[in-house]
């Protein structure tokens, strides 16, 4: 069997197997949500390469303040979300991220992952990974609001997300709302250099790719 060589193929291979047990309303209503938001004007009001990073201040699940622009005095920033623990691909990611840090810290980089979870959920997400970098929770997504990646779930699969997992219990409030799977290289002096946007949450940024973008900041 050929060993999985990139995090994409890992999701590729988890969607896929989704896609062969699934029901075709589940399927079919999962691909509705991802059009819904590929409709939505999220890519036109989403940050882009070239543009200034917010700046911003969040506690980490055990209180300590995080901000975004004290990080950047020590180096570039790998800026990340994910949507929560609940999701598998996001797990994958959050994985595979951890395993690409030695290369971002080589490259002077630090990684910072934001989520809508409550800190309790996020710390249950770090300690079950084993993750060595900061997991911010960004409760009711004012962060993420001000990147522009925060779209609203259409009310069917809102309604199954409820009913699964409780998605309301997980994030605290009853919006509803969920970020891109949005990934950034900010450079030190704050400016976005690599940007990763796709409503399509089962894609996401390849940790190969962020080192290069990472590499680019030095040539």
């Amino acid at each position: 069997m050929k060993e999985t060589s990139s995090l994409q193929e890992q999701l590729d291979a988890t969607k896929a197997s989704f896609n062969a047990k699934a029901s075709e309303d589940v399927k079919s209503l999962y691909s509705e949500g991802i059009e819904a938001v590929e409709k939505s004007a999220i890519y036109q009001n989403a940050k882009k390469v070239g543009d200034q990073a917010p700046d911003f201040t969040l506690n980490n699940a055990v209180g300590t303040s995080v901000t975004l622009s004290e990080y950047l005095q020590k180096g570039p920033v790998v800026l990340t979300w994910y949507r929560g623990g609940w999701c598998p691909y996001c797990n994958m990611t959050l994985r595979a991220l951890q395993q690409a840090l030695p290369d971002f810290k080589a490259e002077g980089a630090s990684l910072i992952a934001l989520t809508p979870e409550i800190p309790d959920k996020s710390m249950s997400t770090t300690e079950k990974h084993q993750l060595s970098f900061e997991v911010l929770s960004d409760v009711g997504n004012t962060i993420g609001r001000a990147y522009g990646i925060i779209f609203e779930l259409i009310p069917e699969l809102a309604e199954s997300y409820q009913r699964g997992f409780d998605l309301h219990g997980f994030n605290g409030d009853a919006s509803n709302e969920l970020p891109l799977a949005a990934t950034y290289v900010i450079a030190p002096y704050g400016k976005i250099t690599y940007a990763f946007l796709d409503a399509e949450y089962r894609n996401r940024a390849e940790p190969s790719e962020i080192l290069d973008a990472l590499k680019a900041l030095k040539s």
